[in-house]
C-alpha cells in the first residue's frame, strides 16, 4: 500500500487551468481518470489527510503511485478528453454504468445495403439505430407485426435473405405483403431504404405527418373509385393507430425528452431513464453504478451524460450506448458545470438541448414516477448484492488463509491444456479480478513443443511470464508504455495467484517455469478434478477445502471457465486442420487457394454448406475446382466422432467463430476469435497471446 505523500507533485507545480488527470498504479496501469476546472485545487484534495477521504477514494490514492495531467483550453475539451480516456483505459476506480439487466431493443441495421428490422440485446453497435429498450421481447415482435403491414421492410436474417435471392422466390412475408421482398428485386435498394426511413420516422415520434398522409391518400383513392386501395390504406391507418395506442401519452405537448432519476447509497446507485418521444414513453432503461468515491447526484449526472450520450455516430446521431441526444434531458440535479455539459450535448445533437430540473406540472410528475422505478430497481439489486459481495469477499479471504498468501488474491489467472493424444495441443488462460471474470484479458495459446500435459503447461507458463518479465523490464527502463497510447502492455502486471488445471505434476511444471524466469511474487496452486484437491508446489499432501466453502466454489468456477475456453479453441483448431487435410488432394488447389477458402469460410461446417456458386466467389476458384472441393469435403469424416468424445464432454461443447486476428511472438503463435457462449455462460473475446 503506497503512501500518497511519496508521489505528491511539488507545491506550485500543478497549474490552475482546466484539464484532465490520470492516476497510475505501480505497474503503469491507469486506475482513475478525472477532470477539473482547476487542476491544482482538485488534485490537492486527494493529498489531504488520508483518514478523511471516502473509503474508496482512500483505496484509490493508496493503490496509485503516480499522477499526471493534461491541460486543455475549455471545460468542454476537458469533458471530451475525459470521456475518451475512460473509454480507452477502462479505469477500475471510475464510475461505471452497467446494465442491471439485458433490455431488448428494436434495432434497424442502417449500415447494411438492405436494412433489417430485428430484436437486439447486449452492447450497441455503430451504424445500427435502436428504439426502446422494451421490457419484453414479445412487445417488440408485436409492434413489428403491426407496423410491417405499413412499412414492409425485411426482418429476415442475412442467410434467409441470400437464399431467397438465389432461388428467386421470397419467403411467406413477401407473399402476404409484410415484406417488400428486396431479395427478389421487387423493390430496389433505394426504395427499400425509403420504407425503412419511414419506419424510423414513425418510431421516432413523427406520427402526425404519417397519419395525415395516409388519410389524404385514402380520400384520394376513394374519390378515384379505387376502393381496394382505399380499404388497404384504411387498414394501414388502423394499424398505425393501434401501435400508437399501446404507448401511453405522458406529455401532451409532444415533447422529446429523457427523464433520469437515481436511487443510491454509499457504494452504488441505481439509474432509471424513461425515453419520451412525441410525448409518449417509447422505452425504459436501467443501470447500476459503482460509486468509487463519494460522488454527489450532480456528479452522477455528469457521468451519465458522458457515458450514455458520448461518442455519437455522425451518420445516425446515436451514441455508443445506443441513445440519441433528445431535445430535453430532465435530471434530478444539475451538474456543477451545467453550461459546459449543455454545450457538449448541443454539439453531439447538432441542435439546441435543454438540460434542466423539472419543478412542476406533468414533467415533475413523470420525474417522480421514474424515481419510484429507480428505488424499486435499487431495492432488488441490494438484495442480490448483499449475497454476491459477501460471497466474493468470503471466497478471497478463505483462499488467502487456506493457501497462506500474503494478500487476498484479487487477480487470479488459470491455465488449462486441451489436446487429443498429443495432437492439436492448445491452452487457455482466463482471468478473474475481485472474484469476477475479466473476459477482455482472456488468452489462448497454440502449444508448439509440449506433447503432454506437463510439458505443455510448462511451455505456456514460460511464455506467459517471459512476456511479463520483458514488459516489466521495459517499464522500468521507461519503454513499457507506448507514447501514443499511454498504457502499459497487456502482460506488464502479474496475478496474485496462478491456478493450473491438474494435480502435483502440473503444479511442479508451472513452478519450475516460474523459477527459471526468476518470478517469485506469484503463488501457484493446482485443482485436481477427481477429488477437487488443491495442490501446492513442493507439498506431498494436498490442501482439502470444505466442499461447502466459497473458496473451493471460486476455484471450481475459475477452473471450469478455463476448461471451457480451452475446448473452444481446440475445436476450432481441429476443424481447421481437418479442413486442410481434406483439401490437400484436390487437383488445382494450391496453398494460396486453400488459405483463401479457409479465410472465406473459416470452418469445415460452413464450407460444406456452401454452394458451388459461393465457392466460385473465392478468388482463383473456378467451377471445376469448386466441384472438386465439394466432392472432397463431402466424404464421411472417419474417426471424428470418436475424437470429439475423447476430447470434449458434450455438456461443455462451445463453438468458436473464425479468428479475427493473429499474431506471432518470440515463443509461438496464438489466434484471436469470438466464442459463442455455452449454456449459462456469457460470451467473451479471446485475444492475442504469445
Amino acid at each position: 500500500m503506497a503512501d500518497p505523500s511519496t508521489y505528491r507533485p511539488a507545491v506550485g507545480s500543478i497549474p490552475e487551468s482546466p484539464g484532465v488527470y490520470r492516476f497510475r498504479d505501480p505497474n503503469g496501469r491507469v486506475i482513475y481518470v478525472g477532470k477539473a476546472k482547476s487542476l491544482r485545487q482538485r488534485l490537492n484534495s486527494y493529498f489531504a489527510d488520508v483518514a478523511g477521504l471516502h473509503p474508496r477514494t482512500r483505496q484509490m490514492v493508496t493503490t496509485a503511485n503516480s499522477v499526471e495531467w493534461t491541460v486543455v483550453g475549455t471545460e468542454v475539451e476537458a469533458l471530451q478528453l475525459e470521456y475518451n480516456w475512460i473509454k480507452e483505459f477502462d479505469p477500475r476506480f471510475n464510475v461505471r454504468y452497467r446494465d442491471d439487466k439485458s433490455y431488448p431493443s428494436l434495432a434497424v441495421t442502417l449500415n447494411e445495403e438492405y436494412p433489417r428490422l430485428q430484436v437486439m440485446r447486449g452492447p450497441k453497435r455503430k451504424g445500427v439505430r435502436y428504439f426502446g429498450p422494451y421490457a419484453h421481447a414479445w412487445a417488440i415482435r408485436e409492434t413489428l407485426d403491426t407496423l410491417t403491414r405499413v412499412f414492409p421492410a425485411r426482418t429476415c436474417s442475412n442467410g434467409v435473405f441470400k437464399r431467397a435471392g438465389q432461388i428467386g422466390r421470397p419467403c411467406l412475408l413477401g407473399y402476404i405483403g409484410k415484406c417488400a421482398a428486396p431479395c427478389v428485386d421487387r423493390v430496389s435498394a433505394e426504395e427499400h431504404r425509403q420504407i425503412v426511413d419511414g419506419f424510423c420516422d414513425f418510431m421516432a415520434g413523427r406520427t402526425d405527418q404519417m397519419i395525415r398522409r395516409l388519410e389524404r391518400e385514402m380520400a384520394e383513392a376513394s374519390e378515384a373509385l379505387e376502393f381496394e386501395k382505399a380499404a388497404r390504406l384504411r387498414d394501414d391507418l388502423g394499424a398505425l393507430k393501434r401501435a400508437m395506442e399501446k404507448q401511453a401519452v405522458v406529455l401532451g405537448d409532444g415533447t422529446d425528452a429523457d427523464v433520469v432519476a437515481f436511487a443510491q447509497d454509499e457504494l452504488e446507485a441505481a439509474v432509471q431513464v424513461f425515453h419520451v418521444r412525441g410525448g409518449r414513453v417509447r422505452g425504459q432503461r436501467g443501470w447500476i453504478v459503482d460509486k468509487v468515491e463519494d460522488v454527489s447526484t450532480g456528479e452522477l449526472v455528469e457521468q451519465f451524460l458522458l457515458q450514455v450520450y458520448g461518442g455519437v455516430d455522425e451518420q445516425t446521431g446515436v451514441g455508443e450506448a445506443g441513445e440519441q441526444v433528445p431535445r430535453e434531458v430532465l435530471v434530478p440535479e444539475l451538474p456543477e458545470d451545467a453550461d459546459a455539459y449543455t454545450e457538449l450535448l448541443e454539439e453531439l445533437r447538432g441542435g439546441r438541448v435543454s438540460l434542466r430540473v423539472p419543478q412542476r406540472g406533468d414533467k415533475r410528475s413523470l420525474m417522480e414516477t421514474v424515481e419510484r422505478n429507480a428505488k424499486e430497481a435499487f431495492a432488488r439489486h441490494r438484495v442480490k448484492r448483499s449475497s454476491d459481495l459477501t460471497a466474493r469477499s468470503l471466497a478471497l479471504s478463505e483462499l488467502q488463509e487456506a493457501l497462506e498468501l500474503p494478500d487476498a488474491p484479487l487477480r487470479i489467472e488459470c491455465i488449462d491444456v486441451s489436446h487429443v493424444q498429443g495432437t492439436n495441443v492448445v491452452a487457455s488462460m482466463v482471468v478473474f479480478e475481485d472474484g469476477l471474470a475479466k473476459k477482455s484479458d482472456y488468452r489462448r495459446f497454440s502449444v508448439t513443443h509440449g506433447t503432454d500435459d506437463t510439458a505443455a503447461m510448462a511451455e505456456v507458463v514460460r511464455r506467459r511470464f517471459a512476456r511479463h518479465v520483458r514488459d516489466e523490464a521495459d517499464r522500468r527502463d521507461g519503454q513499457g508504455i507506448a507514447a501514443e497510447e499511454g498504457r502499459p502492455r497487456r502482460f506488464a502486471y502479474p496475478p496474485n495467484l496462478l491456478v493450473v488445471d491438474g494435480g502435483a505434476p502440473q503444479v511442479a511444471a508451472a513452478s519450475r517455469s516460474l523459477d527459471e524466469l526468476g518470478v517469485v511474487d506469484v503463488a501457484v496452486c493446482g485443482l485436481a478434478k477427481r477429488m477437487e484437491e488443491v495442490w501446492l508446489p513442493g507439498e506431498s499432501d494436498p490442501v482439502i477445502l470444505p466442499r461447502t466453502s466459497e473458496a473451493l466454489y471460486l476455484l471450481q468456477r475459475v477452473r471450469d471457465e478455463a476448461h471451457r475456453f480451452a475446448i473452444a479453441y481446440h475445436r476450432q483448431k481441429r476443424s481447421t486442420s481437418m479442413l486442410v487435410s481434406l483439401l490437400d488432394d484436390v487437383p488445382g488447389l494450391g496453398s494460396t487457394r486453400r488459405k483463401a477458402l479457409m479465410k472465406q469460410f473459416g470452418s469445415l461446417k460452413r464450407l460444406r454448406a456452401a454452394t458451388v456458386e459461393e465457392l466460385m466467389e473465392v478468388p482463383g476458384i473456378g467451377r471445376r475446382t469448386a466441384e472438386a472441393v465439394q466432392a472432397a469435403i463431402a466424404q464421411p469424416e472417419t474417426g471424428e466422432a470418436g475424437e470429439r468424445q475423447a476430447a470434449d464432454p458434450p455438456e461443455a461443447a462451445t463453438d468458436v467463430h473464425p479468428a479475427e486476428e493473429s499474431a506471432t511472438g518470440p515463443e509461438g503463435k496464438a489466434e484471436r476469435g469470438t466464442p459463442r457462449p455455452d449454456a449459462g455462460v456469457t460470451a467473451e473475446v479471446g485475444r492475442v497471446a504469445s
